[in-house]
């Protein structure tokens, strides 16, 4: 799926409709030091082995992507989100 760098759509902040630039939201990598990563490798220490039971996987159709919407005007960023989920991976195209 294609979708164009630029794009009108209207700006919560300003309250305006102008053009926004567009970019795919990646997800970042997870952070090594937070609580609950800490927490995990703790426990998985020694003989007792993973602490919790794995779950089932779920196999969805596709992702649901997230674009970034950068307002030309005012700089400010919000995010639309694609209801469907979509098979092709989302390009940016100039």
């Amino acid at each position: 799926m294609k979708i164009p760098d630029k794009i009108t759509a209207n700006c919560p902040s300003c309250h305006k409709h102008v053009i926004h630039n567009v970019r795919i939201n990646r997800k970042g990598k997870e952070s090594t030091l937070s609580r609950g990563r800490r927490k995990y490798t703790e426990v998985k220490k020694g003989y007792g082995g993973s602490p919790r039971t794995p779950k089932k996987p779920v196999y969805k159709v596709g992702k649901r992507t997230v674009l970034i919407l950068e307002c030309s005007n005012c700089k400010k960023k919000h995010q639309r989100i694609f209801e469907a989920r979509t098979k092709k991976p989302i390009e940016v195209t100039s």
